[in-house]
């Protein structure tokens, strides 16, 4: 059943009618705002750049673990280079350069 003993005058049924259209009219507003097309682009723009914000971060945390690890294994605690790892590593890297020299010097002639 219905309650019928609403004591308000009609003044105040009034304000709150209103009260509540200015309250409607907002959340209508709000809403707009939400689904214009603008809106969906920015903040789809927003989620796929903190997307890559945070891909990229750790990535650069990835690549700073292994720059580190392995200036490790040629730098000692005191940051002196340790020679007896570099000096293989370093006559390697000549070697491989002499054969790659070799070998374009052979495919030109």
């Amino acid at each position: 059943m219905a309650d019928t003993s609403d004591t308000r005058t009609p003044a105040q049924i009034e304000a709150d009618i209103k009260r509540r259209r200015e309250v409607l009219a907002e959340t209508l507003d709000e809403i707009g705002v939400r689904v214009h097309p603008k809106t969906v682009v920015g903040d789809a723009k927003a989620k796929v750049v903190s997307n890559i914000d945070h891909t990229l971060g750790r990535a650069y945390v990835q690549v700073n673990r292994v720059v580190t690890d392995v200036r490790a294994q040629f730098v000692d605690d005191e940051g002196a280079p340790r020679l007896e790892r570099i000096v293989p590593v370093a006559l390697v890297v000549v070697g491989v350069v002499g054969l790659l020299a070799v070998g374009s010097r052979r495919r030109r002639l």
